[in-house]
């Protein structure tokens, strides 16, 4: 004759070892599905759209560590009130100061080559031969230009840019620095890739 507080212990443990193995196959099968959310560095390489949280970028500074899109990098600048004043006084010294070469996007065809004035979002590469710009974001003199507003310089060649990403005339880059395809969701998240004209 069996007893019944043995009965009670074993079906117990029947039902609690069955729960935790169905517990682990649950969070076996979340996992993959969870990381999907989250493009794999060879989605991103691919293309996929890379969001970032902007919310945490402070005025005056660029974001990093700097993400990256189809393999290349991505410089995202808040800039300043005073860094925003200075660009216009820049035109006379550009060699595209209004951004009219075609393969820019029409949002890239304003005085501050953005969305929104205060972020600039950029391809961190240099067009001359695609090495990647050292950013200078403050508004000082700097050994290669004693009138630097900010911006970005080559140190492999020399091209000089200005905080829209904007080229020197003079600097062996003949184009400005690409804006990739962006657009935001909600005030705090930048979507890299894909853009209300041009999904990409």
């Amino acid at each position: 004759m069996t007893d019944d507080s043995t009965n009670t212990g074993r079906r117990r443990f029947l039902v609690g070892s069955t729960s935790a193995v169905g517990a682990v196959g649950v969070v076996g099968a979340a996992v993959p599905f969870v990381g999907s959310w989250n493009p794999s560095a060879r989605a991103r390489a691919a293309g996929a759209p890379v969001r970032i949280d902007v919310s945490r970028l402070q005025t005056g500074e660029i974001l990093g560590p700097i993400p990256a899109w189809r393999g290349r990098p991505i410089f995202v600048v808040k800039r300043t009130e005073e860094a925003l004043e200075a660009l216009p006084t820049q035109d006379d010294r550009l060699t595209d100061p209004n951004s009219e070469q075609p393969e820019q996007p029409s949002y890239a065809q304003n005085e501050y080559r953005s969305r929104r004035p205060e972020i600039l979002v950029l391809v961190g590469l240099c067009p001359h031969l695609f090495c990647s710009p050292t950013p200078h974001i403050e508004l000082q003199p700097e050994p290669f230009d004693p009138n630097w507003k900010g911006g970005f310089f080559c140190p492999c060649h020399g091209s000089r840019f200005d905080l829209a990403g904007r080229v020197y005339t003079g600097s062996p880059a003949s184009r400005n620095m690409e804006v990739p395809p962006y657009s935001f969701e909600g005030d705090n998240v930048l979507v890299v890739g894909v853009d209300e004209e041009n999904p990409a």
